[in-house]
């Protein structure tokens, strides 16, 4: 059940990964040669597009999840996934296709924002539904650990082919490669699924789980999103946008920037784990009040340490986002269930999640490059975390404690 409901969230952030470290190489491929800045900007421009398909494709793949199961969505989700990630590998380049190939190219992205817009709300849904009462928090917390495990393995495989491969060869065709062995995770997730049993069955609304929510549920919509607001922004400025910040600010090599961060995610895993199994001992509203309060107090000083530059301070610096983000996110998976009604849970997290991520989130990172750069302020993006922190804080305090409660199936 686990690897069934984790595998999907692998191959998403698994290509996340892969096509962020092969973007130059995917822009020259699929782009007129005349600019090579433009060209990286085109191919991170599409990569935007499937950010911005998300709150669609939650819609879509919530209102399958509600009307004909949660294995059913998850099949689909995992499929529409991993197929057109191996088309991207094989996909003919602007030399051979010409225009089409960045028009087709922006079609896969699609499909792909479409699919992952509903992968992991759903298979939160999924694997906490059939979780015991008394270990809901840790197997949501093992949920959202594919997310990370898919960055780490989509790294890891790139930085072994650049290891092994020519830096023309790779160049040419080898950044394909991930693409291809995408559809390989993908393959395994569609076996896994298929021989999962369904989950339980939902009593279906009149109306479209998409009409439901937004008719009846609108303030459980808005107290969703703005739960995810700290996860979001804290997520992408401390893993993704922290690397660039690192050598533009610091000065740090990019190797070692890139080697701080890939630590700091892996002890990441352990740390939501164990926050999701101290959450079933304590209760949801303590470990994520606990860990607002700290993004609050401590994102000053975290940046303060991760701004000298030397290697032990930075990591000891992201060590400390990673024990206050890893108490968050660890337990707003299983917060999220929990707040949610049976008829609508799938559609209700996946739009109030998926608008925070594609639109908070994803804007975080180039926000907090103008921040820095207008302002001449480096500590910048650590006021942007306070701010999420504190919206996130008010959120939870409208829950109720729900770790104890009986969970609707």
């Amino acid at each position: 059940m686990i690897a069934a409901g984790a595998i999907g969230n692998v191959l998403e952030w698994y290509d996340f990964a892969v096509y962020g470290y092969f973007a130059a190489a995917i822009g020259r491929a699929f782009f007129p040669s005349e600019d090579p800045v433009a060209q990286v900007l085109a191919a991170f421009g599409i990569f935007a597009v499937g950010f911005l398909m998300r709150p669609v494709g939650g819609a879509l793949i919530g209102h399958i999840g509600d009307r004909l199961g949660r294995r059913t969505a998850l099949t689909i989700s995992v499929v529409a996934m991993a197929v057109p990630t191996f088309l991207v590998g094989v996909l003919p380049g602007y030399q051979v296709l010409g225009v089409a190939a960045p028009i087709l190219l922006t079609v896969l992205r699609m499909l792909q924002g479409l699919s992952v817009g509903g992968e992991y709300t759903t298979s939160i849904v999924f694997m906490v539904e059939r979780a015991p009462p008394n270990r809901r928090g840790v197997i949501g917390a093992i949920a959202c650990c594919g997310a990370v495990g898919g960055i780490l393995l989509g790294s890891a495989t790139a930085a072994a082919l650049a290891s092994v491969m020519s830096s023309e060869a790779l160049e040419a065709w080898g950044w394909r490669i991930p693409f291809l062995l995408g559809l390989v995770v993908g393959l395994a997730g569609f076996v896994l699924r298929r021989q999962a049993g369904e989950a339980p069955k939902v009593r279906l609304t009149e109306r479209s789980p998409v009409v439901e929510t937004l008719r009846h549920h609108a303030p459980l919509l808005v107290r969703l999103a703005a739960l995810a607001v700290f996860n979001s922004v804290g997520f992408y400025l401390m893993f993704v946008y922290i690397v660039s910040w690192l050598q533009l600010v610091d000065g740090v090599a990019p190797a070692v920037a890139l080697e701080i961060n890939t630590l700091s995610m892996i002890v990441l895993l352990p740390v939501m784990v164990a926050m999701g199994w101290l959450s079933d001992r304590v209760g949801r509203r303590p470990v994520l009040l606990a860990a607002t309060v700290l993004g609050v107090a401590g994102a000053l000083p975290f940046f303060w340490l991760m701004h000298h530059g030397t290697p032990g301070l930075v990591l000891l610096g992201q060590l400390g986002f990673v024990v206050v983000l890893g108490g968050y996110i660890g337990v707003l998976p299983t917060t999220l269930v929990e707040a949610a009604p049976l008829a609508v849970r799938c559609t209700a997290i996946a739009l109030g999640y998926n608008v925070t991520l594609g639109i908070v989130g994803g804007l975080s990172p180039a926000v907090a490059a103008w921040l820095v750069d207008r302002t001449g302020n480096s500590f910048s993006p650590a006021f942007m975390i306070m701010a999420a922190a504190a919206v996130s804080f008010l959120a939870v305090l409208r829950l109720a404690e729900t770790n104890r409660a009986p969970l609707e199936t």
